[in-house]
């Protein structure tokens, strides 16, 4: 036997053997119940770091776990594997965006694997195979099908290097690309979107089934979505048939509107602006499709805006009123127009008064002493409605109603919920994603490909011209194809799909991942789904998450699922932060194997690093690769380190001395178990019934204090750190203990090993074989505490006099009242202290104390 811990060893002995046995492939017995444990799958960039392990190493606890209590569980693994960084790398190493990624694939997964988790890799997938963006297609046409995937023209965020549109997430707060750095620009292209507006209320309502999510994630997706009750109200141009639709959540203000503006982009801009304006209208409107959504929104910044020389009329007043455009107004948001009422918006009052527009106050509050005096600051809160004809002295929340039921009378308007969501943008101008599986003929229009043509495949002869990969534009040969419904020549779709639509169905195909014939079996699918645990970062709260919802109630209401919500419960976990060294005189991060970390000093220009922990990334050189770790202490030292240093939802700073006392526990349970079996051998056993040594009875009670301890932290809230000092305590007590030759002692090793095996899969395996055990330990039944054995035989009374602690005494812990009155009044140190005393009054606490009040 060997005596010392090696994990090296034991890892690689037991992952081969695992793999051999099939252990971890997922168990079809229907008998048992469903749990289905799944991490965000991640991007194949190449190498992964702890922040990664993090992540999995969570989930497989959580899977293990499961097992061991009688689940059947589904515990998969595949690759989020196309978009942007993969056919850049294309680009700067002349190699196929395909080949890139599946080398990273196999890399990433090289790494997986020596750190023990439980995946069952007959379900891997990658979403650039066409195997499965096959089915991705397929779902776009089911959307097409249903009338929720249309193409309009809209105003975008267009990337000049990347020569792609990016999502409003995608543009940093200057204005710049995320990947690229390029100033990004606002172009009119014609663009795919998919009507997740269809479904906001849905979305919205249903928060409140998530109850196993966290709430601030629920809240930032209802942010989002962003559900406003109002009125839709349309201001008359003058001179025109036409009318400016708003959307305004306070119509009670309708009297205090003094001007209308539009986004710039809005299609009536052009038409309002009169003759003499329009050099300077033009040049402004060119000025701000240069800025981004994030400038031209932000808070800090001022209002910019020009008059059109057009003018409304707000039909309440019948005055006319000027029509401007400005910056701030965005033509996605909303009707793409607002009523200007600066008297009682504070963003209106800025941009009147930098404008010197008219202030007319509507609102007042109930003491006000004169409505005609011009405010200092716009007044927001509710009031008594003043300078409003009909609705004058009306409570502010009353006339909103009122002046609604008028405006619908009247023709002027009507009640309107909108939502701050808007219809999801799908296009990507990039050769790297799934084609969208549309033809447009000219005879035609817009035609599906058919689904037996599916998948449309991604032509493999691209070219590197001018430092990009050839888009799918510039591929006649394959974008030129006859129509399907009439022979005429017609030419395909050239947009590849957003990788947000890959992976906002990935958890259903998991389920059924090999099948060729269908999307998945919806008898499959709606057996494992709901996923039972979700594991990922915060960073996908809104986007991904509300996506999988969307496709989730889309399929539903096609017919192939029967549930309404993708993910039961959501846990976020905090991100592993590096230590991080930067100089702070060119703001350059310098890696961390340049730096002596007792003197940090840029090795190029000797001055002192600024130091600090930060999330581990590569741009900041701090990331520690898995290997490192494991090369080092094993892959079970990792994961114990990983899920013993925080909560995990907290960020985790990686201490390598952390890590080593992890080691250094795993060598204790190490000799604690392979000393009991070269003294004991390897004979399993059981406590008999019969009288217990009261060194038995402490540490039975120690270990089912652990079982219990140990499973309620792998419960509903996943405190695994706790777990991991509960598992410190009873090594400790086995240590400790005085009754190594009882069965009381054989229970506790087993009880220790069991409760290891989800954490340090490999050693724990080791070591229950080395107990006697020919099947393995993740297959053998998770322990259950003994209620009895929590209740102790004898508890300490405290005895007080006159409420002064003076001394204790062991006494039977069923003892009443009465008795533990007699107990105290009985023992040497109440005989000590109450002598020649009278006892005025005796205070009894069961299971506590006795105080005697003397005289």
């Amino acid at each position: 036997m060997e005596s010392r811990y090696n994990p090296a060893e034991i890892e690689a002995h037991w992952q081969k053997i695992w793999s051999e046995q099939g252990i971890d492939q997922t168990q079809t017995e229907s008998d048992k119940p469903k749990f289905y444990a799944l991490s965000m799958f991640p991007y194949p960039s190449g190498n992964l770091h702890m922040g990664h392990v993090r992540n999995y190493t969570i989930t497989d606890v959580i899977a293990r776990t499961h097992r061991m209590q009688g689940y059947r569980v589904l515990h998969p693994m595949g690759w989020d594997a196309f978009g942007l960084p993969a056919e850049n790398a294309a680009i700067q190493r002349g190699v196929h965006p395909a080949k890139w990624t599946y080398e990273n694939i196999a890399h990433m997964k090289g790494q997986l694997k020596p750190l023990g988790f439980s995946i069952d890799w007959n379900h891997e997938l990658a979403t650039c195979s066409p195997d499965y963006y096959k089915w991705t297609q397929w779902i776009f046409l089911q959307f097409l099908k249903a009338g929720l995937a249309y193409q309009k023209e809209a105003a975008v965020n267009w990337d000049p290097i990347d020569q792609t549109v990016l999502a409003n997430e995608q543009v940093d707060s200057e204005g710049r690309s995320w990947r690229s750095g390029a100033k990004v620009e606002r172009k009119l292209l014609r663009q795919w979107f998919f009507k997740i507006t269809n479904y906001a209320e849905e979305l919205l309502n249903d928060l409140d089934k998530l109850t196993g999510w966290p709430e601030r994630v629920k809240l930032m997706q209802a942010n989002w979505i962003g559900k406003s009750v109002g009125a839709y109200l349309e201001f008359p141009i003058v001179g025109m048939d036409e009318k400016i639709g708003v959307f305004t959540t306070r119509p009670d203000t309708v009297y205090g509107v003094t001007y209308v503006v539009l986004a710039p982009e809005h299609p009536l801009t052009p038409k309002v602006t009169t003759q003499d304006r329009k050099v300077a209208v033009d040049a402004f409107i060119q000025e701000v499709s240069e800025e981004s959504e994030l400038e031209r929104t932000a808070e800090d910044k001022p209002k910019r805006g020009i008059p059109t020389g057009g003018k409304a009329i707000n039909p309440f007043t019948g005055e006319e009123i000027p029509i401007w455009i400005a910056d701030y107004v965005l033509y996605e948001y909303g009707t793409g127009a607002v009523m200007g009422v600066p008297a009682h918006d504070t963003r209106d009052f800025q941009f009147a008064t930098e404008q010197k527009l008219p202030i007319q106050v509507a609102i007042v509050r109930a003491d006000a002493a004169d409505a005609k005096v011009a405010p200092k600051q716009a007044y927001t809160e509710p009031g008594i409605v003043v300078n409003s004809d009909l609705f004058n002295g009306m409570e502010s929340p009353h006339a909103k109603e009122e002046i609604i039921k008028y405006a619908e009378r009247q023709g002027w308007g009507k009640a309107r919920i909108q939502y701050r969501l808007r219809d999801w943008l799908i296009s990507r101008q990039r050769y790297w994603g799934a084609p969208i599986p549309v033809i447009h003929c000219p005879n035609c229009g817009i035609v599906p490909v058919p689904e037996a043509d599916l998948p449309v495949q991604l032509p493999e002869d691209v070219e590197f011209k001018g430092g990009r990969v050839s888009s799918l534009a510039q591929l006649e040969g394959w974008a030129n194809v006859p129509c399907p419904s009439c022979g005429t020549a017609a030419k395909r779709e050239t947009d590849t799909m957003d990788t947000f639509i890959d992976s906002s169905w990935y958890f259903l195909r998991f389920t059924d991942a090999k099948n060729d014939n269908q999307v998945f079996d919806p008898n499959k699918t709606n057996d494992w789904m709901p996923v039972d645990q979700y594991v990922g970062g915060i960073e996908h709260a809104i986007l991904h998450l509300l996506y999988s919802r969307f496709f989730t109630k889309v399929l539903r209401d096609r017919g192939l699922l029967n549930f309404d919500e993708p993910f039961q419960r959501l846990l976020t976990q905090g991100m592993v932060q590096g230590l991080t060294y930067m100089n702070p005189t060119t703001g350059k991060w310098i890696p961390s194997a340049q730096v002596d970390p007792n003197d940090p000093k840029d090795p190029e220009t000797g001055e002192k690093l600024e130091v600090s922990y930060k999330t581990m990334s590569k741009s900041k050189y701090n990331g520690v690769a898995p290997e490192a770790v494991i090369n080092k202490y094993g892959a079970d030292t990792a994961r114990m380190f990983i899920l013993f240093k925080a909560p995990p939802e907290k960020d985790l700073e990686w201490d390598e001395a952390d890590v080593e006392g992890q080691f250094r526990f795993l060598n204790r349970v190490w000799r604690l178990v392979t000393d009991f079996v070269a003294v004991k051998g390897a004979k399993p056993n059981t406590p008999t019934e019969g009288d217990l040594t009261k060194a038995e009875k402490d540490l039975r009670r120690a270990i089912h204090t652990a079982i219990k301890a140990v499973t309620e932290d792998l419960g509903d809230e996943y405190q695994f750190n706790t777990a991991v000092s509960e598992l410190m305590k009873l090594s400790n007590a086995l240590t400790d203990a005085n009754c190594k030759d009882s069965p009381v002692y054989v229970e506790g090793i087993e009880t220790l090993i069991l409760m290891l095996a989800p954490f340090a899969p490999h050693i724990a395996e080791e070591l229950w074989r080395q107990t006697g055990h020919s099947e393995s330990v993740h297959t053998a039944p998770w322990p259950q505490y003994d209620p009895d054995a929590l209740v102790a035989d004898e508890i300490t009374l405290v005895i007080q006099i006159m409420g002064k602690t003076r001394g204790t005494v062991q006494v039977p812990s069923q003892a009443d009242k009465q008795a533990l009155e007699q107990y105290a009044r009985e023992s040497e140190v109440a005989q000590r202290y109450l002598e020649g005393k009278e006892i005025k009054k005796v205070i009894v606490v069961p299971g506590k104390l006795v105080n005697f009040v003397v005289g």
